[in-house]
């Protein structure tokens, strides 16, 4: 009874996308309250819908945290035996369960190399998300820099209206 009718990785998905959702939900959290509220005002002054500020204003500004909740969902659902044995059906298994079941008859090379695969996969993701980040970060501080120079360049130039000019 119920929905999906059979058990196997419809419910394998289902059940780790619930367990994980409390998590990145946790981490998205606490980058939104510490967002600068004034970057998203300064932009629907300037005429941006609200949908266009999410899509180019907020969700770049929580990227970072977006994927560290992924990475940590990864982490937790490549870690969890007990869930998806318990929402599993026959003839479907995860890398959990094929690790644990082989444990008893000794591990399999081929299960530590797809495992040492996955985690390397991850650990390159995380460091192309570190640089990315970085470089993005590095070249918004260089153009905020460069604003100001320019701003301090002009204000030296140009004559100040209040004065008169010297006859």
């Amino acid at each position: 009874m119920g929905w999906p009718q059979e058990r196997g990785i419809m419910t394998i998905w289902i059940a780790h996308t619930t367990f994980c959702a409390a998590y990145v939900a946790v981490v998205v959290s606490a980058r939104l309250r510490e967002l600068d509220l004034s970057i998203e005002e300064a932009a629907m002054d300037l005429g941006a819908r609200p949908w266009k500020v999410f899509f180019l204003i907020t969700i770049p500004m929580i990227a970072p945290s977006l994927a560290a909740g992924g990475m940590m969902s990864f982490a937790l659902s490549l870690d969890d035996l007990v869930l998806a044995s318990f929402v599993s059906g026959p003839g479907s298994t995860t890398l959990p369960m094929e690790v644990f079941s082989a444990v008893r008859l000794g591990v399999k090379p081929e299960i530590n190399a797809v495992a040492s695969l996955i985690l390397l996969a991850v650990s390159l993701a995380t460091f192309l998300v570190w640089f990315f980040t970085r470089r993005a970060e590095n070249n918004r501080k260089r153009a905020i820099q460069q604003a100001i120079e320019e701003s301090a360049a002009d204000a030296w130039t140009q004559p100040d209206p209040r004065r008169a000019p010297a006859v």
